[in-house]
């Protein structure tokens, strides 16, 4: 099954230099230009013309795409990209995997911050989460191998400010939208007196961690609290590739709330997060004549106009 949902990362005018990086780090990955912007752009675009457009990097077999672009936008940690490293994958050698984690962990956190130290916590034997040097965000845990197999990598949702303790309501949501959807694990803040990692942040009752998957990808997510000074943004969109302008309307129409923020395909649900809805043939369309200055005339995307 090909991957309908694809997160896309937003680049300061590096995602060639970030490609090659994230090859060289993440296991099983490739990195190859996926689109060029036009010899032809506008004026406030000149600096970008003929130059990559996308990269796409395959991380054993999950597509991320990285966009490149100006200073607008940066990732933050509101979507971070968890990476399982279940001992099953190296053999059943818990050590292989451990080995692994720590030789990419230490590629990632190079340039980088950490924001969670690795090491030991009572969710795992051996976890951290670190900030990498373009400001992606990673979570890399050493997963049970009596445990329920998940993918190696899962985007994370992090509901913050306005829309903290709205994880849950937010996952129903989008599961009521997707084909192959439904609602997983969940596990909620206990009161602060029996939290083995208290939380300065979170309020009790809220998602902890949970689950939930979109068109047969599991996507996890988790309610950050309201003093964060960060929320979700363009940084980090998710690209919904569809099969016409039926299934594109669909979408858009239960997804988009922001008047604003809809351009080329872009638009914010009601929760802040950044989707792009468009053809799963995009690629052919934009080898049409004058196809790149239409798209940037649109909002939401018509299929016919190109």
């Amino acid at each position: 099954m090909s991957q309908k949902i694809i997160p896309n990362i937003w680049f300061d005018q590096n995602a060639d230099e970030a490609g090659k990086f994230y090859a060289g780090i993440l296991p099983d990955t490739t990195a190859t230009v996926g689109a060029r912007y036009p010899d032809e752009v506008a004026e406030w675009q000149a600096d970008f013309a003929g130059k990559t457009l996308t990269v796409d990097v395959d991380v054993g077999g999950y597509q991320l795409t990285l966009i490149n672009a100006g200073s607008e936008f940066r990732p933050n940690p509101s979507v971070s990209f968890m990476l399982n490293f279940d001992p099953t994958r190296f053999g059943d050698d818990r050590d292989a995997a451990r080995a692994s984690l720590d030789a990419v962990w230490a590629g990632l956190s190079e340039g980088g911050e950490v924001r969670m130290e690795l090491g030991e916590y009572p969710f795992s034997p051996r976890y951290g989460w670190v900030e990498d040097r373009y400001g992606v965000n990673w979570q890399l845990i050493l997963t049970s191998p009596e445990g329920e197999p998940r993918p190696f990598l899962i985007p994370q949702l992090m509901f913050t400010e306005s829309v903290d303790g709205k994880a849950r309501e937010a996952a129903q949501f989008y599961c009521s939208l997707f084909p192959d959807a439904g609602v997983g694990y969940i596990a909620v803040h206990p009161p602060q007196s029996a939290q083995e990692v208290p939380s300065a942040h979170a309020s009790p009752g809220t998602i902890m961690f949970g689950e939930f998957r979109l068109a047969d990808q599991w996507f996890s997510m988790m309610d950050g609290g309201p003093a964060h000074d960060f929320t979700f943004d363009c940084g980090v969109s998710f690209e919904v590739r569809v099969a016409d302008q039926e299934e594109l309307d669909h979408y858009w129409d239960a997804l988009t709330a922001v008047p604003e923020a809809e351009v080329c395909g872009w638009l914010a649900d009601k929760y802040g997060l950044s989707w792009q809805i468009v053809p799963e043939n995009m690629g052919e369309l934009m080898e049409r004549p004058g196809a790149y200055a239409k798209m940037m005339e649109m909002s939401k995307l018509i299929i016919d106009d190109f």
